[in-house]
């Protein structure tokens, strides 16, 4: 994971907006980036619902919420559909954002270790720190957990 109060690394991804989205695009405003394994997958699908649920709530306090993956801009696509998502889905099958972020790792499922996205979430401020990081996420009350923790940040 990266440092609290280091600079959140920049980058440049596909968006489900159809225009590539950056990090500097919002200087301003607090971000949530919340990584996870796979689209349409049972606790991805809860913990991006759940951010969806409270999404109007993250943009009274100028918040922007981001999902982001190893699946391309057509499963992104598909499940953002499915579900009525009102965030963008980033696309990242070259693992650079997963890399930059540090939650691209070991993992074991089934006593199998294998390489995958560990499910971590960062709040960055209004000027790219990173102000808390959350990594091997459970999912229940995740999204809510974060919205507390930047309400009481803004307090």
């Amino acid at each position: 994971m990266l440092k609290i109060n280091s600079k959140a690394p920049a980058f440049t991804s596909q968006s489900t907006s159809k225009k590539n989205y950056s990090l500097k695009d919002s200087i301003g405003k607090y971000v949530v980036l919340y990584f996870y394994p796979k689209d349409d997958t049972p606790g991805c699908t809860t913990e991006t619902n759940d951010f969806n649920k409270l999404l109007s709530s993250f943009k009274k306090l100028n918040c922007e919420v981001y999902g982001i993956s190893k699946d391309n801009l057509a499963s992104h696509d598909k499940f953002k559909e499915k579900y009525k998502i009102k965030f963008d889905l980033l696309a990242d099958e070259e693992l650079k954002l997963l890399k930059k972020y540090k939650v691209w790792g070991k993992k074991k499922f089934m006593g199998r270790e294998f390489m995958g996205t560990v499910r971590s979430t960062y709040l960055i401020d209004k000027k790219g720190k990173v102000l808390k990081t959350w990594t091997n996420v459970k999912v229940k009350d995740h999204a809510k957990e974060v919205l507390e923790t930047l309400k009481t940040i803004l307090k």
